[in-house]
């Protein structure tokens, strides 16, 4: 088990806990919310950024929040804490989403009698604090927790990683007091809008001039793919020559051994793991292609498409629209089968036939499950627009139907041709697969990030130690 700090930051700097600088092994702080084992998809690129470190002969400490903050969120996933290195130290804050509390006799009078009131004005307060809805309010609490980290064992890096934003504010004020170098790590781009594409605030507004402040003065600020990373070099030119692309990748202990073998005659399994945080409209076009599909192909008809994953967060979970149309299709043979954990990735897409890659936004969007998917040497059907940066680490793919857009008509078409290629898929066929998706293992795309993020901090790369893995995941240094 990995360390993990009392939730009191006031106990932080007592005890003889912190390391006297002279001959201290480097210390890295890591502002990762979302850190495991919050069951969000963020948590294992998180994971793996830390191993790193801890891999390279690095102190580290995770700055987080308490568990019982994200089993009021999206939940928990203990073995996601597995794999996570036993020398690093978390803490774990007591800050929580307000308003997803759920006990009625913790309610004020104002959030009781007017609850959209109440979120307004819970909005307008926490953008006063830090331009940020929902998050803006937990800066005070972060930036106690960053300088009071520091005091206690003085660091040599910042890593902070996005969303939440607010982490920025954090991350400046250490700057500014100690002047402790930093890496940003914004795995959904701030100023830029993933998902319709384009600037999601001006230069000139707050967070535009947040952003401008922070990364001027970053090392390194990463980026998930391409699009994002090139949107950033045109609006920040400044820092264009430090911006990275450093993809999420795959965990190898997420893929299966061996590819299922079909049985046409029993009919096919076909799988979605993942968030399910899009929109319902994308929900009901893929059942509607799946039973438009099962009307015209007979195995289809005697198949079943099973969806997996987190659907809305707090009190949400069961009450949504997503909920209501994987009811209705239940008919269909649609199986909502609820979160799988970290534990069991492998052996659900074990027991597939076909993936099926449902996903929001265009080319500034990845996703984390499509390397995953890509990875899995099965044949893999896309649900999202034809403009896709998942489509990027698709190509080449010898199993991928491609990207026909989100019509219904074009999506059954899609479902017929993974079934036909589930079938008729061979052992190099896959193999094809899983050697093509290689490149993206976690720890290949993470390793030379946190190499140079050293290399441009402290002026030369801590190399590991005889005992020591590069990964608790797999990955290579």
């Amino acid at each position: 088990m990995q360390k993990r700090l009392p939730l009191s930051l006031a106990r932080l700097g007592r005890g003889g806990r912190g390391r006297p600088r002279r001959g201290a092994r480097p210390h890295v702080i890591y502002l990762a919310i979302g850190f495991p084992p919050a069951a969000k998809s963020s948590a294992y690129r998180m994971r793996e950024t830390a191993n790193q470190f801890a891999a390279r002969g690095w102190d580290v400490t995770v700055i987080t929040l308490a568990d019982e903050s994200w089993e009021r969120e999206y939940g928990l996933d203990r073995t996601l804490s597995a794999g996570v290195d036993p020398r690093i130290r978390i803490v774990g804050l007591p800050l929580a989403r307000t308003d997803l509390e759920t006990d009625i006799r913790a309610f004020s009078e104002a959030r009781s009698l007017r609850p959209q009131q109440w979120i307004d004005e819970q909005r307008r307060q926490e953008l006063k604090v830090f331009p940020e809805p929902v998050f803006g309010g937990w800066r005070p609490e972060l930036e106690k927790a960053v300088l009071r980290v520091h005091q206690e064992h003085a660091a040599d890096l910042l890593m902070t990683t996005c969303a939440p934003y607010v982490n920025l504010a954090a991350t400046w004020r250490l700057w500014q007091e100690h002047r402790v170098p930093y890496v940003v790590d914004f795995r959904d781009g701030w100023s830029v809008d993933v998902i319709g594409g384009g600037a999601a605030f001006a230069p000139d507004s707050p967070a535009g001039r947040w952003e401008q402040r922070v990364l001027a003065e970053a090392r390194a600020v990463w980026c998930v793919n391409e699009p994002i990373a090139q949107f950033y070099r045109e609006r920040h030119p400044a820092v264009a020559d430090r911006v990275r692309v450093v993809r999420n990748g795959y965990d190898e202990d997420c893929v299966p051994a061996t590819a299922h073998r079909p049985d046409p005659e029993a009919g096919l399994t076909f799988g979605y793991l993942g968030s399910i945080n899009f929109a319902p409209a994308l929900l009901d076009s893929v059942l509607t292609a799946w039973r438009m599909a099962r009307r015209e192909e007979p195995l289809l008809a005697r198949s079943r498409f099973e969806v997996r994953g987190h659907i809305g967060a707090g009190a949400l979970r069961e009450a949504n629209a997503h909920m209501e149309l994987l009811r209705a299709a239940a008919a269909d043979d649609v199986v909502f089968g609820g979160p799988v954990p970290k534990a069991e990735v492998a052996a659900t897409y074990g027991r597939w036939d076909a993936l099926v890659l449902m996903l929001v936004g265009g080319r500034f969007v990845t996703s984390g499950k499509v390397y995953e998917y890509a990875a899995s040497g099965l044949p893999v059907l896309s649900a999202h627009e034809v403009d896709h940066d998942a489509s990027t680490v698709l190509a080449g793919h010898p199993l991928w139907t491609g990207a026909v857009g989100l019509a219904p008509r074009r999506l059954a078409a899609s479902f017929t041709e993974a079934a036909r290629l589930a079938v008729k898929a061979t052992d190099a066929d896959r193999a094809e697969a899983r050697a093509n998706a290689r490149r993206y293992a976690r720890g290949a795309q993470l390793a030379p990030a946190v190499a140079e993020a050293i290399e441009t901090t402290v002026g030369t790369a801590t190399t590991a130690g005889p005992n020591d893995n590069s990964s608790t995941e797999g990955g290579q240094a």
